[in-house]
């Protein structure tokens, strides 16, 4: 454990934060949200627990602004995701599937931030003050409009209102996804003792894509209505 230095200055404030974060990042390339405790969090970026504290008010508020930090990077690189993956003139009910497909390839790559969006509502925001917790949600309002812009670009045909409505069913989906197809160790055991149980085990990437392909088919087929 390295000696405690006070940083005296807003940029060293920034840089220890920086740096906490960074160490969460790469724990989590290693174990689950459900794994990551302050202890070793603390440990690994060389100060006491209660130092770290200075920092962020609990373990929750540090994954909570590193979601933030990672959505924002994955908005960033969606752009270019989008651009490549769906063809601009293809007619409406491709262009629906192809976005459908582009979103899951690009949220598969990404596990960090599936695992993170996962763990978000019942683990997350839990355990953080009031000012954290609107910290975050005002971050997320500005990732979701992030997200409606990037939609609009390539299906102009939803409209605000159904590329607010998809932007907001794939996070909450992708949760739901990720959990559900990550089983535990006697899951698969299960799965592997009786192969008719096998066939409840999803694929994440096949599962999300179907998901939105209906989703968006069924927001289009409400406005035909």
């Amino acid at each position: 454990m390295t000696s405690f230095k006070r940083a005296h200055s807003e940029e060293q404030r920034a840089e220890r934060r920086r740096m906490i974060l960074d160490t969460a990042a790469a724990m989590l390339t290693e174990m689950p949200v459900a794994q990551v405790s302050l202890n070793e969090l603390s440990r690994r970026v060389g100060l006491a627990k209660s130092n770290v504290l200075r920092y962020f008010e609990s373990r929750e508020a540090v994954l909570l602004e590193l979601l933030d930090v990672v959505t924002r990077q994955w908005l960033e690189e969606l752009r270019d995701e989008l651009a490549s993956g769906i063809d601009a003139s293809a007619a409406l009910p491709e262009r629906g599937d192809q976005l459908a497909a582009t979103l899951a390839a690009s949220l598969r790559a990404r596990p960090m931030l599936c695992d993170l969006i996962s763990t978000q509502a019942a683990v997350l925001e839990h355990n953080v003050s009031p000012e954290i917790a609107a910290k975050y949600k005002r971050a997320a309002i500005g990732g979701v409009g992030a997200l409606i812009r990037l939609i609009l670009e390539h299906v102009p045909e939803l409209g605000e209102d159904d590329a607010l409505r998809l932007a907001g069913a794939t996070i909450m989906v992708t949760g739901a996804v990720w959990t559900h197809s990550r089983p535990a160790a006697a899951m698969l055991a299960a799965y592997e003792a009786d192969p008719a149980l096998a066939a409840l085990r999803l694929d994440f990437t096949a599962t999300l894509r179907e998901t939105l392909e209906v989703l968006i088919a069924g927001l289009f087929a409400r406005r035909a209505r």
